[in-house]
């Protein structure tokens, strides 16, 4: 007989080493991983919806998914967000952790005629009684039930993880109102609480001297109500997700519908090796008893601001701020993302070179006679993600709003002639449009756009016969503010519109500031600069001031702040940035951060 090598073919052979370790999260907590830990499999289970009023429908369950193999460091803290169940006629909450996300359950239609809510990721709310539909469902569980016509009797179960919720009946029917069932993903999970079933719907409500109600889906549901009271409805089972169920009794002067269930999250660590590895890597094994740390690809948390557009002439319109993006944080440590990456996910990248392009700011435009010089910003690029240069400034002559659009928009001179925020577009938006100016007699511009606010439009101000006259240019909008280098910092702020004195007198009417965030304030009066956006904020520049009648005599406009990237890796990746000029940190949770001021290379490796 040919000899055997004892099960070792050639250089490989499948094993598996070490041990998983398994826990079940039921409230806000950080969770720190095992020193070995460098995946992990991981539940999330959003908060239930409530369920409607007075005959309403159910409430839909929180969306609920497995992610495999997400990659984490070990001996690191991960904050974890649980969802809370929505009160009666109001949608659960998202539930959150390693960067990752089950969605909120929608609420129950509230009658008399309501459709159950829409969510983008868990399951939709029941509708009302009497020919309502049920909300739409996101791939994180299912639609909630329809109702039939007049005269109504039932209404629909919200939608469970496991599948639609049933249908109302009408009038004195005996249809099925029941909520959509869980899912048991104890298989996955084995000992998780309530026998592995999460995320059912919750049962639809009845009338008054109906025969039945709805009842709740498996995985928490909360029944819903027959008459008023006579057969008493329930909350989704805190930890489950279960919709809630709906109230019951007259269409108008029914009870309250029931609370939904909050959400769960249940990871299991993976400190082992199971696949095939070669010799040395099983001999490593051996030796240090741990699995071979090869961690990449993985999550990689960013903020990438582009260049502010340049603020316009002669009274003209603030630069719009720099495109803002961002993601959430979640994955590297957690920290607190502004409105705009709340609910964003991290790129997941591989080991390598990764060219950074830091946008520069917009032009200014010189002063008297000069007017049309001024330009908007520049993208800033980093992997996947692209931000929009902030658009330009309107100025005298009258630039169409397609023209000073950008990330966010820049202001307009006249009437009606703000540019365009979000340009071009992207989800969720990465800025906001500018403020419209004011025409003849007044020459004012409005201010551009921030990343958290819309521009401020012009106003003039109205004073006695007699007396002098000035206007009020827009103020720049607002930026974001985000944590994602460890503490708070506010960026991408509009610059502030061109101001005039109304009558040529030379009257000090306020400045427009410029948004919070780098934004530069706009000029008032005659030869009154604009001030330039700052730095490595993507702020807009300030529109230059002029004198009436004549706009003979004006300052200059301000320049666009540069742009800036960020991004945050895990601890157990390793970083390095070129040029030398930009720079990088450790965080107190361990988390890496690479700060990019001028355009240049992120390199990362295992």
């Amino acid at each position: 007989m040919p000899r055997t090598n004892g099960g070792i073919i050639g250089k490989r052979n499948v094993t598996s080493f070490g041990k998983c370790k398994q826990t079940t999260i039921t409230s806000n907590s950080t969770h720190t991983t095992q020193p070995a830990t460098r995946l992990v499999d991981t539940l999330l289970v959003g908060g239930g919806g409530g369920g409607g009023n007075q005959q309403g429908g159910g409430g839909g369950a929180g969306g609920a998914e497995i992610f495999t193999s997400v990659v984490v460091c070990g001996n690191t803290g991960y904050p974890v967000v649980i969802g809370g169940g929505g009160s009666n006629n109001a949608d659960g909450n998202d539930t959150t952790g390693f960067g990752k996300t089950g969605g909120k359950g929608g609420s129950g239609g509230t009658s008399p005629v309501d459709n159950g809510n829409t969510v983008p990721l868990g399951s939709g709310g029941g509708g009302s009684n009497c020919g309502a539909s049920g909300g739409g469902g996101g791939p994180q569980g299912n639609p909630g039930g329809p109702t039939a016509g007049s005269p109504g009797g039932f209404a629909g179960g919200g939608g469970g993880h496991g599948g639609a919720g049933n249908s109302g009946g009408a009038g004195c029917t005996t249809n099925e109102q029941d909520g959509g069932p869980g899912t048991d993903f104890s298989p996955t999970f084995p000992g998780i609480p309530n026998s592995g079933v999460y995320a059912g719907g919750g049962g639809g409500a009845s009338r008054t001297g109906q025969p039945q109600r709805g009842e709740g889906g498996p995985g928490g549901g909360g029944n819903g109500e027959r008459g008023s009271n006579q057969e008493a409805g329930s909350n989704g089972t805190d930890n489950t997700g279960g919709g809630g169920g709906g109230g019951g009794g007259p269409t108008t002067s029914g009870r309250s519908g029931f609370n939904g269930g909050s959400g769960i999250v249940v990871v299991k660590e993976i400190n082992k090796a199971s696949g095939v590895w070669n010799l040395k890597s099983q001999l490593q094994v051996l030796q240090q008893g741990t699995w071979p740390k090869t961690i990449l690809p993985a999550e990689v948390d960013y903020l990438v601001i582009a260049g502010g557009g340049g603020g316009g002439s002669w009274g003209g319109g603030g630069g719009g701020a720099g495109g803002y993006r961002e993601s959430s944080g979640a994955s590297t440590g957690g920290y607190t993302a502004s409105p705009l990456g709340a609910s964003v996910a991290a790129l997941r990248l591989a080991a390598g070179d990764y060219p950074i392009t830091i946008g520069g700011g917009g032009s200014n435009a010189p002063g008297y006679p000069t007017r049309a010089n001024r330009t908007s910003g520049s993208d800033s690029v980093f992997s996947t993600i692209t931000s929009a240069g902030g658009g330009r400034g309107g100025s005298d002559g009258g630039d169409p709003a397609a023209n000073i659009a950008g990330g966010s928009g820049g202001g307009g001179y006249i009437s009606n002639c703000a540019g365009a925020g979000n340009t071009p577009p992207v989800s969720p938006p990465q800025g906001n449009p500018g403020g419209s100016g004011r025409a003849a007699p007044n020459y004012i511009g409005g201010g551009g756009g921030g990343a958290g606010a819309v521009g401020g439009s012009a106003v003039a101000t109205p004073q006695p016969p007699g007396t002098p006259k000035f206007t009020i240019a827009g103020a720049g909008g607002a930026g974001a503010t985000s944590c994602i280098t460890g503490s708070p910092v506010t960026r991408a702020g509009g610059g502030g519109g061109g101001g005039n004195d109304g009558d040529g007198s030379a009257q000090s009417a306020p400045k427009a500031a410029g948004g919070s965030g780098g934004g530069g304030a706009g000029g008032h009066y005659a030869c009154t600069a604009g001030t330039a956006g700052t730095a490595n904020t993507g702020g807009g520049g300030g529109a230059a001031g002029a004198t009436s009648p004549t706009g003979n005599t004006a300052g200059a406009s301000g320049a666009g702040g540069s742009g800036i990237v960020i991004v945050r890796t895990p601890g157990c990746v390793s970083i390095s940035v070129s040029p030398g000029t930009n720079s990088t940190a450790t965080r107190p949770c361990g988390a890496k951060v690479a700060t990019f001021t001028v355009s240049g290379t992120l390199t990362i490796s295992s």
